[in-house]
């Protein structure tokens, strides 16, 4: 191919903080979709049991962002 260099490097540096933050944001993005059906779901089942499993649900996802916080994952500066 014409436009093909061989005398430069082959490989770019990978920012391992942009795959980290991209990582993040799948697994919330992920948890935003499982958030939603549970909205349908309340008018078909036992409000304890809805409450019970939703609080368990976003408690998880708050340890989570907590951890991903403290480590030092959320920070965008170098």
């Amino acid at each position: 191919e014409w436009w093909f260099d061989p005398k430069s490097s082959s490989r770019l540096p990978f920012s391992l903080r942009f795959f980290l933050i991209t990582i993040i944001f799948l697994i919330f993005d992920v948890e935003i979709a499982l958030i939603l059906p549970m909205i349908i779901i309340l008018k078909f089942s036992n409000i304890f049991i809805w409450t019970f499993t939703s609080i368990i649900f976003i408690l998880i996802l708050l340890i989570g962002l907590y951890h991903e916080w403290n480590q030092g994952m959320l920070n965008w500066s170098n």
